[in-house]
C-alpha cells in the first residue's frame, strides 16, 4: 500500500473518531475508546522500536514513566504550564531513550540481552519513584489538582481527552508512515534483518537504533504525559510497573508487528476481548493479564504476523 493511501487512511479514521461522540453517547464507551486509543499510541511507539528496528524492548515503562511524571511534577512543583510541559515531557523521555539506547547499543547488547537491560532500567526508575518522595509523593503518588480549561490541557467532558487521544495517535501513524517510507526507516529494516549485512553496505548500525530507540521513547513519554493529565494521577507501580511495558508490546505483536495499523488495531481488539471477559467473568484480580498472556501464545503460535498479516494472507 502506497504511502497517499495510508495517509488518507489515518485521515478517515480521524473523522471516524471526531464524530465518534455523536454516536457514542455511553460515557462508559467513551472512556473505552480513549483507553484503546491511549494503548494505540504506547503500542506504536513500541513498534517502531520492536517492531521496525527487532530491537524488542521489555521496559517501555521506563519512558512512558518519565513523560508522565515529568507532566505531574512540573504542575505540582514547578507550576508550569501543562502546554509546555507536553512537548519537556517528549524531549525527557527521548533523552532517556538515548541514554539507555547508548548504554545498551554501544556494547553490543540485542536480543534478549537488551530486553532484560530495558526491563532493568524500568525496575531502577520505579525504585527511585518510590525513593523520592518529596517530588513523586512516594508509595503515595503525585495528584494534580484539578483545574477544568483548556489552558490547564483538562476537560469537562471525555471528548476533549478523546480529540487529545486522536491527535497523539493520528501524529504517531503519520510518523510510522514516513518510517516505513524513508531511508531512515530503509536503514533501521535492514539492521533487524541482518546487522552484519547491513555494516557491510556502510549503515552505521550504532547511529540507526540510537536515531529509532529516542523516537520510541519519545512518542512514549507523550503517551505518559497524556495518561498523568488524563487521570489526574502517577504513582510508581503505575509509571514503571511491568504492566505498561506488557501493554506497549502487545498490542503490535497481536495487531502486525512492524506494520503501521498494527498497533491500532491490537489495542481496540485486546481491550474489546478484556471488557467482553470482564463482563462474562468478572473484574478478577490479574485477570488481564492472565488473558491477555493467553492471547500473546495463541497469537506467537498460530498467527505470528498478527491480525493485519492475517489479514494480507487471506487477501492474497
Amino acid at each position: 500500500m502506497s504511502a497517499r493511501n495510508k495517509i488518507a487512511i489515518v485521515a478517515a479514521l480521524v473523522v471516524l473518531g471526531a464524530i465518534a461522540p455523536a454516536v457514542v453517547t455511553s460515557e462508559f464507551w467513551l472512556n473505552w475508546l480513549i483507553l484503546s486509543l491511549f494503548f494505540s499510541l504506547l503500542g506504536i511507539a513500541w513498534n517502531l522500536l520492536g517492531g521496525y528496528g527487532g530491537q524488542y524492548s521489555f521496559g517501555h515503562a521506563a519512558f512512558f514513566g518519565v513523560g508522565g511524571y515529568a507532566m505531574a511534577i512540573g504542575q505540582v512543583h514547578g507550576g508550569i504550564g501543562p502546554w509546555l510541559l507536553l512537548p519537556m515531557a517528549a524531549i525527557g523521555a527521548g533523552l532517556i531513550g538515548f541514554a539507555i539506547g547508548w548504554l545498551s547499543f554501544r556494547y553490543g547488547l540485542k536480543g534478549s540481552y537488551f530486553a532484560l537491560v530495558t526491563l532493568a532500567f524500568a525496575e531502577v526508575f520505579r525504585v527511585l519513584a518510590n525513593s523520592a518522595t518529596k517530588l513523586t509523593g512516594g508509595g503515595a503518588g503525585i495528584l494534580i489538582p484539578l483545574e477544568p480549561g483548556f489552558e490547564s490541557l483538562q476537560f469537562t467532558t471525555k471528548i476533549g481527552f478523546l480529540y487529545f487521544a486522536l491527535i497523539l495517535v493520528a501524529a504517531g501513524l503519520l510518523i510510522s508512515i514516513w518510517l516505513e517510507h524513508s531511508r531512515f526507516g530503509a536503514r533501521l529494516v535492514a539492521v533487524r534483518e541482518n546487522e552484519d549485512a547491513a555494516r557491510a553496505l556502510g549503515v552505521d548500525v550504532l547511529q540507526v537504533k540510537l536515531g529509532a530507540i529516542t523516537l520510541s521513547a519519545t512518542l512514549a513519554g507523550l503517551a505518559g504525559a497524556f495518561y498523568a493529565q488524563t487521570f489526574l494521577y502517577l504513582d510508581a507501580g503505575i509509571a514503571f510497573g511491568p504492566a505498561m511495558s506488557v501493554e506497549a508490546l502487545l498490542a503490535p505483536i497481536v495487531g502486525g508487528i512492524g506494520t503501521v495499523f498494527g498497533p491500532l488495531i491490537g489495542a481496540f481488539v485486546l481491550h474489546l476481548v478484556a471488557e467482553l471477559a470482564r463482563h462474562v467473568i468478572g473484574d478478577a484480580p490479574g485477570l488481564a493479564l492472565a488473558l491477555y498472556g493467553a492471547i500473546l501464545i495463541v497469537m506467537v503460535l498460530f498467527v505470528p504476523r498478527g491480525i493485519v498479516g492475517l489479514l494480507e494472507r487471506r487477501r492474497a
